[in-house]
């Protein structure tokens, strides 16, 4: 299918930063879209987040039963986290499985990279693959999970349909995770 890409593409004439720390940047657009008409847009900036699916040999994926403090709301999540300065994204995912969940990752593979709320949310998303995990010690750092368990993928669809996996990092890595396994791709 062709596209005349330039007849939508908006351009973006700069910046302004209104609020700025560790966690979050919001700023200010000055955007011209395709009629001419200019205006500023709400543009909210976050740090690259890595994300793991570990999973076995047993075929079951390692969960982590989490309160989400926003929504006041529990449910089965992924390990994973920020992905440091100076750090790659396949080592930010390997060391937030260990540090949240005790496991050391024996192979991991990139899965999938995503935007998820693209439009006015600058947040990307690497997901990976990590097949077999050794216990190597407790999660250290603070208490992220209430529950650390090895869930059967066979499971999973069920828990999505109950409402206890609704984190879009955790839908996307598992249905990501499910096609590569069943494929059988590298």
């Amino acid at each position: 299918m062709a596209t005349n890409e330039e007849r939508s593409r908006w351009v973006v004439h700069g910046e302004r930063l209104v609020y700025d720390n560790r966690w979050i940047r919001l700023g200010l657009v000055d955007v011209e879209i395709p009629d001419g008409e200019r205006f500023e847009h709400h543009a909210v900036h976050l740090d690259r987040a890595a994300i793991a699916v570990v999973v076995d040999e047993r075929d079951r994926v390692l969960m982590m039963w989490r309160h989400r403090f926003l929504f006041d709301r529990w449910g089965w999540e992924l390990p994973g986290g920020l992905i440091d300065a100076g750090e790659d994204a396949v080592t930010t995912a390997a060391r937030e499985v260990e540090e949240e969940t005790g496991y050391r990752v024996r192979e991991i593979e990139h899965l999938i990279t995503y935007q998820p709320m693209a439009g006015m949310v600058d947040s990307e998303h690497n997901l990976f693959l990590a097949r077999g995990a050794e216990l190597v010690g407790s999660p250290t750092g603070e208490v992220e999970a209430d529950l650390i368990e090895w869930i059967p993928m066979a499971r999973i669809p069920d828990i999505i349909a109950r409402g206890d996996i609704w984190t879009s990092g955790t839908l996307i890595g598992l249905y990501a995770a499910r096609d590569r396994l069943s494929s059988g791709r590298a």
